[in-house]
C-alpha cells in the first residue's frame, strides 16, 4: 500500500499514470473490495496496482522484500557470540582465577549499562502528528536496518527513483517499531549466547584443568575485598547456597610475587556461572522474548493510519462516495476566480467528485462565533481560508483554529492561505513570500493543523494530493507556483 502510494503521489510519472490509477480502482471495485473492511479493500487495490508497477520498476520487488527476512549472515551472530564466549580466556592462562578481575565482571557491567540505557525513554513525539521517533542507540539501529540504507547504496547504479526513495522513507517510519524489535531480538539473543558460551567455557576448562583461586590488589585489604565480593556475589550466593568466605579466609587467598594461589576455584566457578545466569542470561532471554512478541504484534497489525487523506480518497473512489469539504473564509470572501481556483485545487487533492460547502465569512474579531458553523454529517475535510498577506495572530487566527479543532477533533483541518495578492505585490522579492509562508506554517503546526499556500488565481494542481497529505501529516510541503 505504501509503495503504490509513493508512485501515485508523483504527478505525471510514466511509471504510473492516471489511467493506471483508475484501472486499479475499477479492478478492485469489480472484485468486491468495496464491501470489505477498509484495510482489506485498500490492500486488494494495492495488489492489483502492483501487477502493473512491478514489471515497470523491477527494483521495487527487491525493496518490498527487504523487510521480510534478515540477511543470512545475521543469523550467525548468536552462534559466533557463543563461540566467542567459549573462547574467552575467562580464568587466565596461568590456571589461576583473579577473583577481582575476570572478564565476567566486564560482561556483567556492560549488560547492566545496557539495561540502564533501555530504561530511558525510547522515543520522542515528532511535530503535530504524534509519531514516535526512536532516538539514541535505537535510532541508529533503525537507520542501519531500514531499507532506505540499501536503497541509497544502489542509487549510483540508477536503480533509485523519487518514488522508490519516498516509499523507503515511508516504510522506514511505519516499520520503525518492527525494525527496532528485530534488531533488539538479534542483539539480546547474541548477548545471551555469549553468556552461555562463557559458562560453558568455565566448566569445560574446569573439567580438564586444575584451577586455583586468589586475588591481589595494591590498595584493597582482605576486609575490603571480602565486602566487594559479598556484594557482587550476593545474588549468586543466594541462588547456589555458596557463601563468600570471611575476611580471614579471603586473606588466605591473597597472592603475590612470593605467594601462589592454592585454594580450589570450584566454588568460585559456580558463583561466576550463577552471576552470568542472573545478570545476563535470564534478563536477555526475557528481553528477547519481549522483542519477539513486539515483532509478532507488528506483523499482525501494522500501525498504518487509514485516516490519511490519500487512503480516504481511495476508499471514497472504491465505494463511489464524494469528498465533502467545508470551506470557512476568514476576514473576506474569496472572489469568483479565487473560488474557482480553490475548487480546482481541492478537486485535484480530494477527487473530481468533490462537494464543496462554502460557509459564511467569519469577520475579523468575530472568531468566537464560529460555533454555529459546525460541519455537515459526512464532511471529510475542513479548510480555513485566509490571506497570506495577513499576519497570523493568536487572538484572531489562533482562537479560530482552536475553536474549529475543538468542534470535531477527529476531522482533518487544513489552513489554506491565498498567495495571489502577496505574490503580485512582492513578485520581485521572493524572500518576503518565503518569510510569510514560514510564519503561517509555524503557526499552523503549533496548533496541530495542516497548512498549504496556493495562488488561487493560478493554482498549480500538479501534486495537490501529495501536498495535502504532507500538510496534514505535519511535513513541510513544497510551495506551489503559478502557471
Amino acid at each position: 500500500m505504501l509503495a503504490v502510494q509513493a508512485f501515485e503521489a508523483t504527478p505525471d510519472s510514466p511509471l504510473w499514470t492516471t489511467e493506471d490509477r483508475l484501472w486499479a480502482t475499477r479492478l478492485a471495485r469489480d472484485s468486491g473490495a468495496a464491501a470489505q473492511p477498509a484495510a482489506t479493500a485498500l490492500a486488494a487495490r494495492a495488489r492489483h496496482a502492483l501487477q502493473r508497477l512491478l514489471p515497470r520498476q523491477p527494483a521495487l520487488a527487491t525493496l518490498l522484500q527487504m523487510g521480510e527476512r534478515p540477511a543470512s549472515w545475521v543469523l550467525l551472530l548468536p552462534i559466533l557470540a557463543f563461540i566467542g564466549g567459549v573462547a574467552v580466556d575467562a580464568i587466565g592462562g596461568s590456571q589461576r582465577i583473579n577473583l577481582l578481575a575476570p572478564p565476567v565482571w566486564a560482561v556483567v557491567l556492560w549488560n547492566l549499562t545496557v539495561y540502564a540505557v533501555l530504561a530511558l525513554p525510547s522515543a520522542v513525539t515528532s511535530g503535530a502528528t504524534a509519531v514516535a521517533v526512536p532516538r539514541g542507540l535505537r535510532a541508529l539501529l533503525v537507520r542501519r536496518a531500514a531499507p532506505g540504507v540499501r536503497l541509497n547504496a544502489n542509487a549510483s547504479a540508477g536503480s533509485s527513483t523519487p518514488p522508490l526513495q519516498a516509499y523507503a522513507a515511508a516504510w522506514a517510519r511505519v516499520a520503525a517499531p518492527a525494525t527496532l524489535a528485530r534488531a533488539a531480538l538479534l542483539l539480546h539473543l547474541a548477548a545471551a549466547a555469549l553468556a552461555v558460551g562463557m559458562v560453558a567455557g568455565l566448566y569445560l576448562r574446569g573439567l580438564v584443568l586444575d584451577y586455583r583461586a586468589g586475588w591481589q590488589s595494591t590498595f584493597l585489604g582482605p576486609d575490603a575485598v571480602r565486602g566487594v565480593l559479598a556484594v557482587l556475589m550476593a545474588p549468586a550466593s543466594w541462588l547456589t547456597g555458596i557463601g563468600v568466605p570471611d575476611a580471614a579466609a579471603i586473606a588466605a587467598l591473597r597472592v603475590g610475587p612470593d605467594a601462589a594461589a592454592t585454594a580450589s576455584a570450584a566454588p568460585w566457578l559456580h558463583l561466576y556461572a550463577a552471576t552470568l545466569l542472573l545478570a545476563v542470561l535470564l534478563p536477555r532471554t526475557l528481553l528477547a522474548l519481549t522483542a519477539a512478541w513486539r515483532l509478532r504484534r507488528f506483523a499482525r497489525r501494522v500501525p498504518l493510519t487509514l485516516h490519511d487523506p490519500y487512503f480516504q480518497r481511495l476508499l471514497r473512489d472504491l465505494q463511489g462516495r464524494a469528498a465533502v469539504v467545508q470551506v470557512l473564509p476568514h476576514a473576506a470572501a474569496p472572489g469568483p476566480q479565487a473560488t474557482l481556483g480553490l475548487r480546482d485545487w481541492l478537486a485535484a487533492a480530494c477527487g473530481d467528485s468533490l462537494q464543496l460547502r462554502m460557509a459564511p465569512v467569519t469577520a475579523y474579531g468575530q472568531e468566537d462565533e464560529v460555533a454555529g458553523l459546525r460541519p455537515e454529517p459526512g464532511t471529510t475535510l475542513r479548510v480555513l481560508l485566509a490571506d497570506l498577506g495577513a499576519t497570523p495572530e493568536d487572538d484572531s487566527h489562533g482562537r479560530l483554529v482552536e475553536s474549529l479543532a475543538a468542534q470535531q477533533p477527529g476531522l482533518p483541518l487544513l489552513l489554506l492561505t491565498d498567495e495571489a495578492a502577496l505574490r503580485q505585490r512582492f513578485a520581485q522579492l521572493p524572500a518576503r513570500l518565503a518569510e510569510r509562508r514560514a510564519a503561517w506554517q509555524a503557526f499552523a503546526r503549533a496548533r496541530g493543523a495542516g497548512w498549504v499556500g496556493v495562488d488561487l488565481q493560478r493554482p498549480d494542481t500538479a501534486g495537490a494530493q501529495a501536498r495535502l497529505q504532507a500538510a496534514l501529516h505535519g511535513v513541510a510541503p513544497a510551495q506551489s507556483g503559478g502557471r
